[in-house]
């Protein structure tokens, strides 16, 4: 299970590399029960094996680069269902851990990302995609930095901070992971030409645009034309390589824990965002491993000479 031999940031100076997909749309197909609040995070725990297979299927549909499954994984969730704080440091690290060892069985070079996921996630009642949770820049910080040092410790190749909905958490992750030796990308959740929160993307993609720790700047779980302008944002005023991955383009109902509307994920948008700056492209909640295939065919055929 050892990491790949080129650092992340190197590999994106050379080319796009495609990113993986939802991962608990993969877990749900494979018969996993996601009804609980922990939702993917609760099978780090109960059914490890079935994470490790879900990587391993976007693994063989052509994803470089997998993302953990500690999204939803908290010290605050999990003391809930009785777990002290070194069985959920363990299982943070584990989340890293079954990433590489799918990572594994690739013909090439996989990356794995962990998932740092916004504080709304933890709450499970949707306010990550509004922000705004009343908390401080510090109190933020001091929610995130336990759990970003133990992802470090499992020695990733990327933090992921992910699906961030407020310019004040962005400010609060980027904290919690100075100085924490681990690069990072940092991907917001938009809505229109604004985060979630209402902020302008202009001023969010700046906030980390002089930041050496952020290798990669850009939008995911979102609406794909809403990804289209975003990328073109992320390259004009964050001035790093973007990441991209749009959910489906259906919308999560909070209430009732179901997704609604028809699917919009176009694999061929890849070209454009390739064109306009992306480097790492994938998809977010409901784009699965054959989506994932046909968008890596997408962004191969556009590097052939």
């Amino acid at each position: 299970m050892s990491a790949p031999t080129v650092p992340l940031v190197t590999a994106l100076a050379r080319g796009p590399l495609v990113l993986d997909g939802g991962l608990s749309n993969q877990l749900a197909a494979q018969g996993c029960d996601l009804s609980d609040e922990l939702w993917s995070a609760r099978l780090l725990a109960d059914a490890p094996e079935q994470i490790e297979a879900a990587h391993a299927a976007y693994v063989r549909a052509g994803a470089q680069v997998l993302i953990t499954g500690s999204y939803q994984a908290t010290f605050e969730g999990f003391a809930r269902r009785g777990l002290g704080r070194e069985e959920t440091a363990a299982l943070l690290r584990r989340s890293v851990e079954l990433a590489r060892g799918a990572a594994a069985l690739g013909e090439r070079e996989v990356w794995v990302a962990a998932s740092v996921g916004p504080y709304g996630a933890m709450l499970a009642d949707g306010s990550e995609y509004r922000g705004r949770y009343g908390l401080s820049v510090a109190e933020l910080e001091r929610f995130h930095r336990p759990r970003v040092e133990a992802l470090v410790a499992a020695r990733p190749d990327v933090l992921a901070l992910e699906t961030v909905p407020d310019v004040d958490e962005a400010r609060a992750l980027l904290a919690a992971v100075r100085g924490c030796g681990v690069p990072v990308w940092l991907s917001y959740s938009v809505a229109g030409d604004r985060t979630r929160a209402g902020q302008p993307l202009a001023e969010a993609f700046a906030l980390a645009a002089d930041d050496d720790q952020v290798i990669a700047m850009g939008v995911n779980c979102c609406e794909p034309a809403d990804a289209d302008h975003a990328v073109r944002l992320a390259a004009r005023f964050g001035g790093k390589p973007v990441v991209v991955y749009p959910n489906s383009g259906e919308t999560w109902h909070a209430p009732t824990r179901t997704w609604q509307g028809p699917p919009a994920f176009a694999p061929s948008r890849a070209a454009s965002w390739r064109t306009d700056g992306a480097r790492l492209v994938g998809g977010c909640c409901r784009v699965g491993p054959d989506l994932i295939a046909k968008l890596a065919g997408v962004v191969e055929k556009q590097q052939r000479p």
